[in-house]
């Protein structure tokens, strides 16, 4: 009697696991039917965002050069959107954006670089765990908040060093981006430094070569890709850069080479007109979108320079 009784729970124990298991198999094909078609939607959606994005601005740039002439505007050194003589010239934007990016670039490619180094050749474990969460805080600190630090703190130290210097100017939004931007090369280019085998480093080690000879003639070449990479995507950050830019460098249109003047760069002419009382359908209001058309093809040049860039110089190990 008990052993029917024992074999009984047996088999309904088996019954429970067999029908659990029958529906774990349901929930799981399910899913792996629903998720591939879930993840395509997505996809599609970024896709389909991203082309009307490039069509809202094609249609605008193309009702903005209906007015003004195409070469007028990428020739011309004069921008007055203003008044009855409006001019729309876009070099002066084009000047204040790629001096600041350059400025940007200057200083932080050699910060970015040497940190880079340290990080991936010379730190110990337990000083990188350290070093590497307090240099990437630096890039989650809002633009907002280095455009005021830029305006209130740097640019009154330049003026103490540089006479001339106009309250107003490219060079210290420029100096301020390029510290924004220190954190993205230093992580991605101790990111491809790390990534190079430690048999290529002891190896040249072995044949007598210094810490310093390794790193310059061994590591580096190696991770080329990548640091190039790093700096591209960091110049594609600073000429996208807005506030930064709109807060410390004013809005004079100015046409010159000069740091010390005060420069508007496109992002910041685009905050301008956008804030202001620009009337749909007037010129001014269609130059936003000129303007905007060129900065994307700007920063998507920049992006197909990077990935071949990536491609050309990538070492695969």
């Amino acid at each position: 009697m008990e052993k029917s009784m024992v074999e009984d729970k047996d088999k309904t124990s088996v019954r429970e696991l067999i029908e659990q298991n029958k529906r774990s198999v349901n929930v799981t094909t399910i899913t792996e039917k629903v998720m591939p078609k879930l993840l395509l939607t997505i996809a599609i959606i970024s896709i389909l965002t991203t082309i009307g994005i490039i069509f809202t601005l094609l249609f605008e740039t193309i009702e903005f050069f209906k007015q003004i002439p195409f070469l007028e505007f990428f020739t011309g050194t004069v921008l007055k959107p203003l008044g009855e003589n409006a001019q729309f010239g876009v070099l002066p934007l084009l000047t204040g954006t790629i001096i600041s990016s350059t400025i940007a670039m200057v200083v932080a490619i050699p910060v970015g670089l040497m940190t880079a180094i340290y990080l991936s050749e010379y730190a110990s474990n337990n000083v990188r765990k350290v070093l590497k969460p307090m240099l990437e805080i630096l890039a989650g600190i809002p633009t907002i908040v280095y455009g005021f630090f830029a305006f209130t703190f740097v640019t009154p130290l330049l003026r103490a060093i540089i006479p001339g210097l106009e309250p107003t100017n490219i060079l210290s939004p420029g100096i301020v981006m390029g510290i924004m931007i220190i954190p993205m090369v230093a992580s991605l280019s101790e990111d491809a430094m790390s990534s190079v085998p430690n048999a290529m480093r002891e190896g040249a080690l072995g044949l007598g070569s210094t810490k310093l000879e390794v790193t310059w003639k061994v590591v580096i070449p190696a991770a080329m890709s990548g640091i190039i990479a790093s700096f591209v995507l960091g110049i594609s950050r600073a000429i996208g850069e807005t506030m930064i830019v709109t807060i410390a460098s004013g809005s004079s249109k100015n046409f010159t080479f000069d740091i010390t003047q005060s420069m508007q760069t496109m992002t910041a002419y685009i905050v301008e007109v956008t804030g202001g009382d620009a009337p749909a359908g007037s010129t001014l209001y269609y130059s936003l979108y000129a303007v905007a058309m060129t900065l994307f093809v700007f920063t998507l040049i920049m992006n197909l320079v990077a990935q071949y860039i990536s491609r050309k110089f990538r070492e695969e190990y």
